[in-house]
């Protein structure tokens, strides 16, 4: 789950992980143009993005509270014995749709605890206590395991198998990893404190990258330069207001089924 950020004392937008990924979905139809190539294979790149963190599925309808904050733990401050798990199961999920998809998905998991193979600074195993680092690391070895056998899978088809080519794999890798933090962007931070971002190690090819930056330009409107995707477009995601409480003031599957849905919609246009 994404608990957005909020002005001071104003309830918190609470994000499932299935309407994120939805979000970045929607970004991964929208993707290319002629200057970044398209989603190839399209259909298992548009399931995959749509499904990454599908793991998520039944700890966000019954999350477990942060003592800190009073509300459901906030993505990657998840504690290791519950976010281990989602992590292995997103790519059980993917790899029942297709070995590719899970392929996908495992390196998504994988490069989380490890900077995005080297795309990010943020490397999540060292934000674990030391006595929790044992569970990602078994999660993490179980993954290598899983992506050796996958490959192995993709190599006999012969559709698929020019996209382990190291460039081309890490170029599907590296699209995923764009549509899931820009609809991080959105997810993550409210409106009112959006501000300029630049995304790194957008695709462009195989053989090339781009940075791309979002800057808000007015309600509900944001520039991009360069710009890559097909053309302007709306998108939207939907999220529910919580406040903190305890269970005395019902159960979070309650709280979270009682309230709205609540959707934002907004515009990407060229900078």
């Amino acid at each position: 789950m994404i608990i957005q950020t909020a002005p001071a004392g104003s309830p918190r937008l609470a994000i499932m992980m299935y309407e994120h990924t939805a979000l970045s979905g929607q970004f991964a139809r929208a993707f290319g143009n002629e200057e970044f190539e398209p989603l190839s294979p399209l259909d298992p790149m548009v399931y995959v993005i749509s499904h990454h963190d599908a793991g998520w599925l039944e700890f966000d309808r019954d999350p477990v509270i942060d003592e800190k904050t009073g509300l459901p733990y906030n993505l990657i401050e998840t504690p290791a014995r519950y976010i281990t798990v989602t992590s292995k199961q997103s790519p059980d999920f993917n790899e029942r749709q297709s070995p590719f998809c899970g392929l996908m998905s495992s390196m998504h998991s994988w490069g989380l605890y490890n900077g995005r193979y080297g795309l990010s600074q943020h490397v999540l195993i060292t934000q674990f206590p030391e006595n929790e680092r044992p569970l990602a690391e078994r999660m993490l070895d179980g993954e290598l395991v899983r992506q050796k056998r996958l490959k192995a899978e993709i190599a006999e088809d012969p559709q698929l198998a020019d996209r382990l080519e190291e460039k081309k794999l890490f170029q599907n890798y590296k699209q995923l990893q764009f549509m899931d933090t820009l609809a991080l962007y959105f997810n993550r931070i409210h409106p009112s404190e959006r501000g300029v971002q630049t995304f790194e190690h957008v695709p462009r090819s195989a053989d090339e990258d781009a940075s791309v930056t979002i800057k808000p330009q007015g309600t509900g409107v944001y520039a991009l330069s360069p710009f890559p995707f097909a053309s302007n477009s709306e998108f939207a995601f939907a999220g529910r207001h919580i406040s903190p409480r305890g269970n005395n003031n019902g159960s979070w599957p309650e709280v979270l089924r009682r309230a709205p849905a609540e959707w934002e919609h907004f515009r990407l246009v060229p900078a």
